[in-house]
């Protein structure tokens, strides 16, 4: 059987009890634990709601890929919701801030941005996500929904839904801690986030469309990432779901 690159990473980000690494070996210099973005506007978001709602049960039923939408907006409050259900600060103790959904070693190292197609009260542009704070920054003004189709081999799909939700993974962030097994838990981090967020979607009556085919370098260069310590990693499309035919 040919050996490619996808074997490879198996094989050699497998853990035994020959290999595995003591905590003690971690590397020196602890990563910042959010992103920041100074000296950008800021936009806040009204506070999420954390009660009611559609039942768990109902979302799982409903959940549906959704890849024809209206050319409605959702709402700045339901953008907001849909971001705390992914990376919502739900608990602080001590050091750690926990989230709406798991992370190895609480290190959490994906960060979100958003491409605003049509957000009601937000103007199109590439925004990030500060989970600290709950608030946007504007990182790149104007439409960017061509860009994006571009960049994600033509699906137009990123266009017409309101909005696309982007996950990059920080590596350093959890490489310190995990060295080459980092990598097995940035995806596994970035699946959950996924999750939550397709189930939320559900719950507001919007539908959703994960998506892991793009060009990672055009990904990253909208995005001003390098695509080494920080890289696009998955998307997710949202919007108010086309009837069907």
């Amino acid at each position: 059987m040919d050996q490619g690159i996808g074997d490879l990473f198996q094989r050699e980000t497998k853990e035994s009890r020959h290999t595995i690494r003591s905590k003690g070996s971690r590397s020196t210099g602890k990563p910042e634990t959010y992103k920041r973005y100074d000296n950008v506007p800021k936009v806040e978001l009204p506070k999420p709601l954390t009660d009611g709602g559609l039942s768990l049960w109902e979302s799982f039923r409903r959940r549906r890929t959704v890849r024809r939408y209206e050319e409605q907006p959702v709402s700045l409050a339901e953008l907001s919701q849909l971001l705390w259900a992914t990376q919502g600060i739900t608990a602080v103790k001590g050091d750690y801030a926990f989230r709406c959904t798991p992370s190895a070693g609480a290190l959490y190292p994906v960060e979100t941005y958003l491409a605003a197609n049509r957000v009601d009260g937000l103007r199109s542009g590439i925004y990030h996500y500060g989970v600290g704070v709950h608030q946007l920054a504007e990182i790149k003004p104007g439409p960017c929904g061509r860009m994006m189709v571009e960049a994600a081999m033509g699906q137009t799909k990123l266009e017409r839904a309101a909005v696309v939700f982007i996950w990059s993974a920080v590596v350093p962030r959890v490489k310190r801690e995990y060295h080459q097994r980092a990598y097995r838990y940035i995806y596994l981090d970035a699946g959950h986030i996924a999750q939550n967020l397709a189930l939320a979607a559900v719950s507001l009556g919007l539908g959703t469309c994960p998506i892991g085919a793009f060009f990672d370098d055009e990904m990253n260069g909208l995005l001003g990432l390098d695509g080494t310590d920080e890289t696009v990693i998955y998307m997710t499309t949202v919007g108010r779901p086309a009837p069907r035919d």
